[in-house]
């Protein structure tokens, strides 16, 4: 596909910019988030002076910038009539159609707190930007690209990510009555080795967009997550490990049988 067939030109300079600063960020999450956990969720200091925002609309605006942007993208690019770019883009906007307009209508999360909410909405549009600037704009696919072992082994791994996501979220969703508040060991699917069975489908997902696309933007995003939500499935387990006497011991944080 030729760069000239869209309206912009390919900012090389500023997606390498926004690439490596996520890296870096990925890293300083990663060192802050072992010591002390994200206040959200079951870490939420509710007695805080934080301003507060009901789970299903916070999950919603937050996530919604990484699917409206690409669409706003794609919109606007004129003659961008390319598979490749548009197969991987749509990619994209599936996991974030699915997080914003579906996870978020039956979360039974916590209320959440608005800073989080604000900062999660900035990095989803930076983010969105990122892949979409890219995707449109300076990535390359030859006729012989749809046939590449990277991309059919990307999008597998993607999709079985997604499917591991996606069928964990239910395992939670399933621990709770109407109106219960406690939490539970979670059992079924991926949950019989570890404690972050969601949060691996979510890395599993976004290592195989990185794989199919090959390219330093979606490597960025999915070591960022990496050193983001990884963290978090730590926390989780050695919070389920305090909390429950019978909690599973052969049970591993977030990846099954190693860690």
């Amino acid at each position: 596909m030729d760069r000239s067939s869209t309206s912009m030109q390919c900012q090389e300079l500023l997606v390498q910019g926004l690439s490596l600063a996520m890296i870096f960020g990925g890293v300083l999450h990663f060192i802050c988030l072992m010591k002390s956990h994200a206040a959200y969720g079951r870490y939420v200091d509710t007695s805080g002076s934080s301003m507060m925002v009901p789970a299903r609309l916070a999950w919603f605006l937050q996530e919604l910038p990484a699917l409206l942007v690409p669409l706003l993208l794609m919109l606007i690019t004129d003659g961008n009539d390319g598979i490749g770019r548009h197969l991987m883009l749509w990619t994209f906007c599936l996991h974030y159609f699915q997080r914003s307009c579906i996870y978020s209508l039956l979360t039974k999360g916590r209320p959440y707190p608005l800073n989080i909410m604000l900062l999660g909405m900035v990095f989803c549009s930076i983010n969105g930007f990122l892949q979409a600037h890219y995707l449109l704009h300076c990535a390359t696919y030859h006729n012989t690209w749809f046939s590449d072992a990277c991309l059919l082994a990307g999008l597998i791994i993607f999709f079985i990510g997604m499917g591991i996501n996606i069928h964990s979220d239910h395992i939670l969703r399933s621990l709770r009555k109407p109106g219960e508040i406690s939490y539970k060991i979670p059992r079924g699917g991926l949950f019989e080795y570890v404690s972050g069975a969601n949060f691996f489908g979510e890395i599993v997902e976004w290592l195989g967009y990185a794989v199919a696309t090959w390219s330093l933007p979606t490597f960025a995003f999915a070591f960022f997550t990496i050193c983001f939500i990884g963290p978090r499935a730590y926390h989780h387990h050695r919070f389920y490990k305090e909390k429950f006497r019978d909690f599973p011991r052969s049970r591993k944080s977030l990846i099954p049988f190693i860690f």
